[in-house]
């Protein structure tokens, strides 16, 4: 497994990226980096952050012990709350992407693989800030901020669907 810390001129936010999958197709560290700063600075956010990039073993194993859910998943994400009474240390958690998903996905949506990839690491960085879409008025106000940020990144809306005529 490979580990590769990122930090940002402002030494205020701290990206550490663990790969423990194959490395095929996977986007560059500095592009992982890119779409965590881009949501964390939307929201005038700092902290640190933990990127793990896992294979279908790995992800399936996690959403079944933290969902209850028994298949593989594109993105996981777990916030840290911390310890009441113990001073913050800017941790906002962690990020579980799997990429074999993240592929698969954009291949089946006919969606380009890099824009797939950043739309997940912006989707799991949201959820480390507290958005969610367990009902549909979070669905929308997450979907509207994913929009935001991805349009800043020169990405088209992932959830426009052309109907065929």
């Amino acid at each position: 497994m490979m580990e590769s810390p990122f930090v940002s001129d402002s030494d205020k936010v701290g990206i550490h990226i663990q790969i423990a999958c194959s490395r095929d197709e996977l986007p560059a560290p500095a592009s992982l980096y890119q779409w965590v700063l881009q949501v964390l600075s939307f929201h005038a956010r700092e902290g640190e952050i933990l990127l793990r990039l896992v294979d279908l073993d790995e992800i399936q194993i996690l959403n079944h012990t933290y969902r209850n859910m028994s298949q593989s998943t594109n993105v996981l994400a777990f916030p840290y709350n911390p310890v009441p009474g113990e001073p913050d240390t800017g941790y906002l958690g962690d990020i579980v992407l799997c990429g074999s998903v993240i592929l698969r996905e954009a291949g089946e949506q006919g969606k380009n693989v890099t824009d797939h990839w950043a739309h997940m690491v912006v989707h799991g960085a949201l959820h480390l800030l507290g958005y969610d879409h367990q009902t549909s008025a979070e669905t929308i106000e997450m979907e509207a901020v994913e929009k935001e940020i991805l349009a800043r990144l020169s990405i088209s809306d992932p959830y426009y669907h052309q109907c065929e005529l």
